[in-house]
């Protein structure tokens, strides 16, 4: 009897478990990674060599912007790019407007309060033989979104 209650109480907890898996966790809040699958990725990037640059006619180019090329292939999406200062781009950020900026920031930004920022793409030694760890930053409270990225970040450095 002790064994058969044992067992149905492990399979409760089973179906519970299990329930939670198939209801789509990380989500998204705003719905960020359904509207941007198939959709239009809004880049904020702001000038930070050799990672983003941008050019006068306001493409960017660098780095990160082809990191965020490359994904927004992936979920089948059309990037749109916005040039702008680092503290207007993640306001922009917080506010919904855009979905990831660029700017070479580190895992170590003053930004971590007002955006969640990804795993490091890469890492390289400062002049004063540090390691800083360069990071993409996205929308806080955006876990589906921010888990696809870092999927992709992942599975991009395991194919080098």
């Amino acid at each position: 009897m002790r064994s058969c209650l044992r067992a149905l109480a492990v399979a409760a907890l089973l179906a519970v478990l299990g329930s939670g898996c198939a209801s789509g966790f990380p989500k998204d809040p705003e719905g960020t990674l359904d509207r941007v699958r198939g959709g239009e990725l809004r880049a904020g990037v702001t000038e930070s060599p050799p990672w983003t640059e941008v050019a006068d006619s306001g493409r960017p180019s660098g780095v990160e912007v082809e990191l965020v090329e490359e994904f927004a292939d992936r979920i089948d999406a059309e990037v749109v790019w916005y040039p702008g200062a680092e503290s207007h781009l993640i306001r922009s950020l917080e506010g919904g407007d855009l979905d990831v900026v660029v700017a070479g920031l580190t895992e170590t930004s003053p930004w971590e309060k007002h955006a969640a920022l990804t795993r490091p793409h890469t890492q390289i030694e400062t002049w004063d033989g540090r390691t800083e760890k360069i990071v993409l930053a996205t929308r806080l409270g955006e876990n589906g979104f921010l888990t696809e990225l870092e999927t992709f970040l992942v599975e991009r450095e395991a194919g080098r």
